[in-house]
């Protein structure tokens, strides 16, 4: 057993649980967890705003430690390791996505972080807001000394979520990257483009932002709510990544997208958008979504920030105050993700 932080149902508020952790098998690392960032679909899944959630439920998949024991068969780590643990803790490894390293689309289904099942579909999973966590060694990640870890922990879901589609659509010096919101994605977005060299344009409703967009690195701002913001910026971009998880107008920002260009989502709205064919073919544009990344793309995306000494801005809680925190990021009140200090717990 371990002590965690729980949600025991969707209206509760989350308090000190003990939850049971697997017996170290042979291919497993123990990880004592000393962060955990805090993920907007935490909150999603603790009030069960997406349906299917099990309680009681302990969230958190941007996971940071050490390895206090490993296995007998394990060879990547041994005790005192500094390592991570983010979306995913198993998949099926045999399905054709999970031979391609894209575990993240296992075809049975992955073993999720938390609010999930391990693989045998009934042993339940549970996430970061705790003291320490078993996973088998192929789905940790190696984390380089030498960082401050409360701001490495986001990369393992905020950091992927955007290197993924970046590497995907090959972004690189004289790409035009757009990026839609600034928040918990959007500004890892505009530090990991910008990194790999991307002429970037950061796009928000609130000019307020336009300071912070260019101290993280972006070169453009973009006012959307001004008039004629989006003619400025038709047909401009590459690739337009959009971050953003509220109701918004897709066709719109698919007109600053150019000729063979893709407009990607990884913002999750709460409800469907419309979208108007005109917006795609008069272009051929690509609309596309995209999901964290697998394994060994979240280990190039770690190692790469390390070189280039990227990390998230955080705010660093006591897990105490993690419902307030989570009333503040429905606010949009968070530069730019929480990060818990697990030795408060």
């Amino acid at each position: 057993m371990t002590r965690a932080y729980a949600a025991s149902a969707p209206a509760a508020r989350l308090a000190p649980i003990d939850v049971p952790r697997r017996a170290l098998g042979p291919r497993d690392v123990e990880l004592a967890i000393d962060w955990c960032g805090v993920c907007h679909s935490d909150l999603h899944q603790v009030r069960d705003e997406w349906g299917g959630a099990v309680f009681p439920m302990v969230p958190g998949h941007e996971i940071v430690g050490r390895v206090t024991r490993a296995g007998a068969a394990v060879k990547g780590f041994r005790e005192g390791d500094l390592a991570g643990v983010g979306c995913l803790v198993d998949s099926c490894r045999t399905c054709e996505p999970c031979r391609h390293d894209l575990q993240q689309f296992c075809a049975t289904g992955p073993a999720w972080t938390y609010n999930s099942t391990e693989m045998d579909r009934k042993t339940p999973t549970y996430g970061g807001y705790s003291k320490a966590i078993v996973v088998d060694e192929a789905f940790a990640l190696r984390i380089a000394p030498g960082q401050d870890l409360s701001r490495v922990a986001p990369l393992l879901c905020a950091g992927i979520t955007t290197w993924s589609p970046l590497r995907h659509w090959k972004v690189g010096k004289g790409s035009r990257v757009g990026v839609v919101g600034l928040g918990g994605l959007g500004h890892m977005a505009v530090k990991l483009a910008a990194a790999l060299g991307a002429e970037v344009t950061l796009l928000s409703h609130s000019a307020s932002k336009e300071a912070d967009a260019r101290r993280l690195g972006a070169h453009e701002f973009v006012a959307t709510s001004a008039p004629g913001a989006f003619r400025r910026v038709a047909g401009r971009f590459d690739l337009l990544l959009d971050t953003v998880s509220a109701e918004h107008d897709l066709n719109r920002y698919l007109g600053a997208v150019k000729v063979d260009g893709a407009m990607v989502l990884v913002g999750v709205p709460p409800q469907p958008a419309p979208l108007n064919a005109f917006s795609l073919i008069g272009g051929r544009k690509t609309l596309a979504g995209s999901l964290i990344g697998g394994i060994a793309e979240t280990q190039e995306m770690l190692d790469f920030c390390a070189e280039r000494k990227i990390a998230a801005d955080v705010e660093v809680i006591p897990v105490q105050a993690i419902d307030a925190a989570y009333d503040r990021m429905v606010k949009g009140d968070v530069r730019y993700r929480f990060v818990i200090d697990l030795a408060t717990l």
